[in-house]
C-alpha cells in the first residue's frame, strides 16, 4: 500500500520540484517588479467655478470646465461678491480625466477624494463638528459631441476635520487651514471614456445648510484608478493559473477516488482549498473590460474573502492532522473552536463591505466614512482584523512548535533501528518539517498582506494621497498562493510507489520476525494509506528486518 508522494519520493527527485517550484515563486515577483507598472495612479484636479445663469434650474444641465460649450466662469469668490452671484449658482466642474486623454475599462474602479481649500476669516470660522453639503452629480459620455448622461446624483454631508495652526486673528486672515481629505466618489467599473463632476455648495440660511465652514476658496480632487498595465499583467497571470491548478485538482482528486477507502478529512480539506484558489483565479475580470459591471469591486472582495477562509481554516486543520497527538482526530468537530472564529470574522468582514461597497452599486457618493459612527466602526473593523490575523499567526507558530516537539519526541526510536530504515525516517521528518516552515512562512507573507491591504483600504481617509505598494509584492504573494496550493496538492496526493521490498512506508513497520514488539511511533500524518487514519504512519522503535 502506498503512502503520500512526499515521503515515497525520491530526494533528488523532490529537490527538482522545489527548486522549480522557487524559480516560479521568484518570477511572480520579477513580474510585478520588472513588467506590471505600479498598481494605481492618482490625478489631480482642481475644480472650475461655472456660474449657473439660469433662473429657473435645469436638472439635466451640465457644466463643462473647458472645450467649445465651456461655461461661463469665475476666477474667485471675490468676483462672484463683485457681480452679486449666489453661493448656490457657482458650480464646481471636474472634467475627468485631463484634456485629450481618455479613460479605459482597463482602469478597473476610479475612486475620488474630496480636498477644500477654506480661508480663515474672523467672521466666518470653521465651527466644532461642522458639516458641508453637498450637491452632486455625475455624467458620462463616450465622445466629446455627445450628451452627456447623467450616472448619479446625490445629496451628501460629510464632517470638516481642519486645524488652523497659527493664531485666529486679523493679521492671519487669508491664511489656509489645514483640512483632512474627504472621501467622495467610488465608482466599480470604468467603462465611459469621460466622466463630468458638478459639486454644488447651497447655503440656506433658515436650514443652516454650509454655514460656518469658512471661507472656501477652491475644490481640489484626486481621482485614483488601477494603471491599465498592471491590470493586463495580473489578468494574465489569472489566465495562465487557472488551468494549472485546475489540472492539479482533478489529478489529485482523481488519485484520491482511486483508492478502497473513502477520502479522510485533510484529503478533503486541501480539496476544498483547491476549489477556493481556483474560485479565485477564474479571470471573469476580462468581462469587466467589455461590460459595465459596477458589482466587480464587491464580487472580488467575496472571493477573497472566501479563499482567506479557506486557507485560514486549512493551515489549522492542517498543522492538527500533523500533532501526533493522543486525540482522536479525523473529524471537522474536533476542529469547531479554531475554525468558527475564522468563520465569523470572515462574516463580519463580508458585512461591513456590504455595508459600503453594496451601497456604492445605487449611490457611489456613499461613504461608510462620512459619518463619526461611520468612521469609528471602520476603523474599529481595520485595527480588529490587524489584531486577529496576528493573533491568528502566533496560534498557528504555536501549533507548528507543537508539531515539531512531538515528532522530536519520536526520534528516539530512530537508533534502535538498521541504518537504511533510520536514514529513511529520518528524511521523512526533515521533509515534513521543512513542509511546515514553508507553511508558517505562506501564513506570515499572508497576515502581512491582508493587514496591508486593510490599511491600504482606509489610507486615503487618513489625510494622504499616495499609495506606494509594489507591483511585486500583489504578485509575489498571489504567486505563492498558488504554487503553495499546487505544491500541498501534488505532495499529498497518493504516490504508486512504495517504500522497500515488503514494507511500505507509513505503515505499521514490525520488529524481527523473531516478534518482540517494540514501541509503536506515530511520524507523520499522510493520510494517503488504505487502512484510513487509525494505522497511518506508526513505526517500531525495534530495528527491522529488511
Amino acid at each position: 500500500m502506498a503512502g503520500a508522494i512526499i515521503e515515497n519520493m525520491s530526494t533528488k527527485k523532490l529537490v527538482i520540484v522545489g527548486v522549480t517550484l522557487l524559480l516560479f515563486q521568484a518570477f511572480a515577483f520579477m513580474v510585478g517588479g520588472l513588467i506590471a507598472p505600479s498598481p494605481t495612479t492618482a490625478v489631480h484636479y482642481l475644480a472650475t467655478k461655472c456660474v449657473d445663469t439660469t433662473k429657473q434650474r435645469q436638472e439635466t444641465k451640465w457644466f463643462m470646465p473647458w472645450g467649445p460649450n465651456q461655461c461661463d466662469k469665475i476666477q474667485s469668490f471675490d468676483e462672484a461678491v463683485a457681480k452679486e452671484i449666489e453661493a448656490s449658482n457657482i458650480v464646481f466642474a471636474v472634467h475627468i480625466p485631463q484634456p485629450n486623454k481618455e479613460m479605459s475599462p482597463w482602469f478597473q474602479f476610479m475612486l475620488v477624494i474630496l480636498q477644500l481649500d477654506i480661508a480663515f476669516k474672523m467672521d466666518n470660522q470653521i465651527e466644532d463638528g461642522a458639516m458641508i453639503n453637498i450637491d452632486v452629480g455625475l455624467a458620462y459620455r463616450d465622445d466629446t459631441v455627445s450628451e452627456w448622461t447623467e450616472m448619479a446624483h446625490s445629496y451628501e454631508q460629510r464632517k470638516l476635520t481642519c486645524n488652523f495652526t497659527t493664531a485666529k486673528t486679523l493679521e492671519n486672515e487669508g491664511r489656509y487651514y489645514e483640512c483632512d481629505v474627504l472621501p467622495f466618489m467610488e465608482v466599480g467599473s470604468v467603462a465611459h471614456k469621460y466622466y463630468l463632476l458638478n459639486i454644488r455648495l447651497p447655503v440656506n440660511n433658515k436650514k443652516n445648510l454650509n454655514l460656518r465652514i469658512g471661507e472656501i476658496r477652491d475644490l481640489h480632487l484626486v481621482g485614483i484608478h488601477q494603471n491599465g498595465g498592471f491590470t493586463k499583467v495580473w489578468f494574465a497571470m489569472k489566465t495562465f493559473l487557472t488551468p494549472s491548478i485546475l489540472i492539479i485538482m482533478i489529478w489529485y482528486w482523481r488519485r484520491i477516488t482511486l483508492m478502497s477507502r473513502p477520502p479522510v478529512l485533510l484529503e478533503k480539506v486541501i480539496l476544498a482549498l483547491g476549489i477556493s484558489m481556483t474560485f479565485i483565479n477564474i479571470p471573469v475580470e476580462w468581462f469587466s473590460v467589455g461590460f459595465n459591471w459596477t458589482w466587480m469591486l464587491l464580487f472580488g472582495d467575496i472571493r477573497q474573502g472566501i479563499f482567506y477562509s479557506m486557507l485560514l481554516s486549512f493551515w489549522i486543520i492542517f498543522c492538527g492532522e500533523h500533532l501526533m497527538d493522543q486525540t482522536e482526530r479525523n473529524r471537522f468537530s474536533v476542529y469547531w473552536k479554531q475554525v468558527g472564529p475564522i468563520v465569523f470574522g470572515s462574516f463580519c468582514l463580508f458585512i461591513f463591505d456590504m455595508c459600503e461597497r453594496g451601497v456604492q452599486l445605487t449611490n457611489p457618493f456613499y461613504s461608510i466614512w462620512a459619518s463619526d459612527v461611520g468612521t469609528e466602526l471602520a476603523m474599529g473593523f481595520i485595527i480588529v482584523a490587524g489584531i486577529c490575523a496576528c493573533l491568528y499567526f502566533l496560534f498557528l507558530c504555536f501549533m507548528v512548535f507543537q508539531v515539531f516537539r512531538n515528532i522530536s519526541g519520536k526520534r528516539t526510536s530512530l537508533p534502535a533501528m538498521s541504518k537504511a530504515r533510520r536514514l529513511h525516517y529520518e528524511g521523512l521528518i526533515f521533509r515534513f518539517k521543512f513542509l511546515m516552515l514553508v507553511t508558517l512562512t505562506c501564513a506570515a507573507m499572508t497576515v502581512i498582506f491582508f493587514i496591508i491591504s486593510q490599511v491600504n483600504e482606509g489610507h486615503w481617509h487618513w489625510g494622504e494621497h499616495t499609495v506606494q505598494v509594489n507591483s511585486a509584492f500583489f504578485t509575489g504573494i498571489y504567486g505563492m498562493w498558488n504554487l503553495y496550493v499546487f505544491a500541498i496538492m501534488f505532495l499529498y496526493a497518493p504516490s504508486h510507489k512504495r517504500y522497500g521490498d515488503e514494507h511500505s512506508s507509513g505503515q505499521c513497520i514490525t520488529g524481527d520476525t523473531g516478534g518482540n514488539g517494540g514501541e509503536d511511533i506515530q511520524l507523520t500524518t499522510t493520510i494517503t494509506h488504505v487502512d484510513g487514519p487509525t494505522e497511518l504512519y506508526r513505526m517500531t522503535g525495534k530495528e527491522a528486518q529488511e
